[in-house]
């Protein structure tokens, strides 16, 4: 089986390095901190989706680096929160929002998202996770929090890069879940749980090509670097983010798993 490897601490604790800039850039167009399969068209449309305005309070699961919640501020004129589990990416977004004098409009928080969220019922306007929810336990549980803290016609955009589309290997599975927790789910049962949050499914959007480009284009852009990525991850974790990253190419582009948008919208 192959070892646990690091992705994340790795990526938002040498966000500013070049060579994560360059590989970012050279995967996904431009460089928004991306350690997703969402492509510049999906981040593009992320504001439209959620019919976000100057007024919005917005918020985001799985903020990461902090890159995009602050290109939405920025874009929109909205205010965003993100919170994540991971430290180094919430001391990179707060270090961000400082430098760009967005301190009143955008703020990071660690959080445990499978746990109680700290915000008061009707909180947001709207709320959003790339390729987040994949990674997080009792996955029911945490859209009926996104529930309570969002008003009436708030809407909830998330994407899920683990739905069973085919036969998997245990090895393949091993191999996709080595850089963290990770949730399988069967066609459908995102559907189904949306409904049982009291959300109203507004539409479905199969982005598994996308995913099977981006891992391809990344595992590419990080081959090109192969030394330099070495001196800052070491060989062995440098080898096993490129069998991750080659994985999720084989498995998206043949469909074996399967990449899906979903949009919902709290009743009023």
């Amino acid at each position: 089986m192959p070892p646990q490897v690091d992705l994340y601490d790795s990526a938002y604790s040498n966000y500013e390095a070049e060579v994560y800039q360059q590989i970012r850039i050279a995967t996904y167009g431009e460089d928004l901190g991306q350690t997703s399969w969402v492509t510049n068209e999906e981040s593009a449309e992320i504001p439209r989706a959620l019919n976000l305005a100057p007024s919005s309070q917005v918020l985001e699961i799985g903020c990461g680096s902090g890159r995009y919640a602050l290109q939405v501020a920025e874009m929109v004129g909205c205010c965003v929160t993100g919170v994540d589990i991971n430290e180094p990416g919430i001391r990179n977004g707060n270090n961000l929002a400082h430098d760009r004098n967005l301190s009143d409009r955008l703020r990071f928080e660690h959080c445990d998202a499978s746990k109680h969220l700290s915000f008061p019922d009707a909180s947001f306007d709207a709320a959003f996770a790339n390729d987040v929810m994949c990674h997080i336990p009792g996955r029911l549980a945490v859209m009926q929090e996104v529930s309570r803290v969002l008003k009436p016609l708030g809407r909830f955009l998330f994407s899920d890069a683990l739905v069973i589309g085919g036969v998997i290997s245990h090895e393949e599975i091993a191999t996709r879940s080595s850089i963290g927790y990770y949730l399988f789910s069967p066609p459908g049962l995102n559907e189904q749980l949306i409904q049982q949050a009291g959300f109203c499914l507004i539409d479905v959007n199969d982005t598994t090509e996308n995913a099977a480009c981006v891992a391809k284009r990344w595992r590419d852009a990080r081959d090109e670097r192969r030394d330099a990525l070495i001196r800052i991850e070491g060989e062995s974790n440098f080898i096993g983010l490129q069998q991750f990253l080659s994985c999720v190419h084989t498995l998206c582009s043949e469909r074996r798993l399967l990449r899906y948008l979903y949009t919902a919208e709290k009743p009023n």
